[in-house]
């Protein structure tokens, strides 16, 4: 005959192991940070830099965007810090966000498209294209029309993204056009 202890134990470890997870809350997200690198041409139309993307913390006031650019050998030309919270004030009203699982999940969509092809621009000013009064800097504008570098925007809310490109001149990432 076999031990009758050897059964329980048996018992309530296959019970225990068969039931979902009871610690989580109901509608709970099960939440991974975001970290993803993409190289890109960006200051050098010849070698790519690195573009890296980190969204990190567990709830929506913790969330923090960061996001950099660096060159080939290594040395930062861009960074940034985006709050959570930021991102989610500043979203379509039609849009649901009552619900911090909701916030948490629109945090990280935008997070995992931040690098989709859309965003990066090649060239980052056509030659044909005229400054209108989203452009903050048309000097630089016009430097973009000729060097033919490439751009990168991101979303900043609903209605606002960001257009940075590298300034050759300035040797520095620089905002050349601020819209919808």
């Amino acid at each position: 005959m076999r031990n009758p202890l050897f059964f329980i134990l048996a018992s309530v470890l296959f019970f225990s192991a068969c039931q979902s997870d009871s610690g989580k809350k109901e509608g709970s997200v099960e939440f991974k940070n975001v970290n993803q690198i993409i190289t890109k041409s960006f200051s050098n139309l010849d070698v790519p830099d690195t573009f890296k993307i980190e969204l990190t913390g567990r709830k929506p006031e913790e969330m923090v965007l960061n996001f950099t650019i660096k060159n080939a050998a290594g040395q930062e030309l861009y960074h940034t810090k985006l709050k959570g919270t930021d991102l989610l004030g500043s979203t379509d009203p039609n849009v649901d966000l009552s619900k911090e699982k909701d916030q948490v999940i629109f945090l990280k969509t935008i997070a995992d498209d931040f690098f989709s092809e859309d965003n990066f621009l090649e060239p980052a000013v056509m030659p044909e294209d005229k400054a209108d009064k989203y452009v903050p800097d048309k000097a630089l504008y016009e430097e973009l029309k000729k060097s033919g570098l490439n751009g990168f925007k991101y979303r900043l809310s609903k209605e606002n993204n960001l257009y940075i490109a590298w300034s050759e001149k300035e040797k520095k990432v620089k905002i050349y056009y601020n819209c919808c």
